[in-house]
């Protein structure tokens, strides 16, 4: 089970692709019109062969428009690809997991899990075949592909305020151990990636706090973010609420 997308939730969906392609010399490959099904309007970028997109609510009804009400612009989703899909499905049904939308495709099948049931992010567990192919980035999105400043989405930070449970139900989720690396963090690990469960603060509840990127040009990186006005860290940058910490 390996990392392959990640989404980002923002009110100005133009605006964050703009800082996002900029900052880490990305390429938008495809903007999706199936989205619309969940009241959205979107944009992926592929860093490697993963994924990052962005998706922004355009019907008042869209889930996606509530969690911006709740929570503003941040971590939304995260979808892991999976070689056994059919074993997964079989263990969540036993565990109650809800499925919210499921797809299955000649190319690609798809199950979107109930953030309820999961904690922190939307979770999607999908297999595509051949595995080298991604049909949510659209056709010819090999194309797209800059590497010289950012070359993967490499992991995920989920923050709560007690984040033992969270990592536990995650684990079983996903049937995958929990591991303890340091006192205050604990990780699954992902072939490749790594989910990463930390203590956030009380009042927000579960959630993504963001993601790793793998760079090339950590400081080009810093000094793109510093020229658009972002928030920069010592080792990460934040953009439309999501802290992309650079690995």
């Amino acid at each position: 089970m390996r990392l392959r997308q990640v989404v980002i939730a923002a009110r100005d969906l133009e605006q964050t692709v703009a800082h996002l392609t900029a900052v880490f010399g990305l390429d938008v490959c495809f903007r999706d019109p199936a989205v619309a099904e969940f009241g959205l309007v979107n944009a992926v970028m592929p860093v490697g062969d993963t994924f990052l997109e962005v998706v922004s609510p355009v019907a008042a009804t869209a889930p996606a428009r509530r969690f911006l009400d709740r929570n503003g612009d941040g971590g939304y989703m995260v979808i892991l690809q999976s070689e056994r899909l059919d074993e997964d499905r079989r263990r969540l049904d036993a565990l109650g997991v809800r499925v919210v939308w499921k797809a299955d495709l000649d190319d690609i099948r798809g199950t979107h899990l109930h953030p309820a049931d999961v904690g922190g992010a939307i979770l999607s567990i999908d297999d595509a075949r051949p595995a080298a192919s991604w049909r949510w980035a659209g056709p010819g999105w090999e194309r797209h592909v800059r590497e010289d400043v950012a070359r993967a989405t490499a992991g995920v930070e989920l923050a709560a305020p007690d984040p033992e449970p969270l990592a536990a139900r995650w684990s079983k989720v996903l049937d995958l151990p929990v591991t303890r690396p340091a006192p205050a963090r604990l990780e699954i690990a992902l072939a490749p990636g790594v989910l990463r469960f930390v203590r956030g603060a009380a009042e927000r509840g579960a959630h993504v706090r963001g993601y790793d990127v793998r760079v090339n040009d950590r400081a080009g990186v810093l000094a793109a973010a510093r020229s658009r006005g972002l928030p920069v860290e010592e080792d990460a940058v934040v953009i439309a609420g999501t802290r992309l910490a650079l690995v």
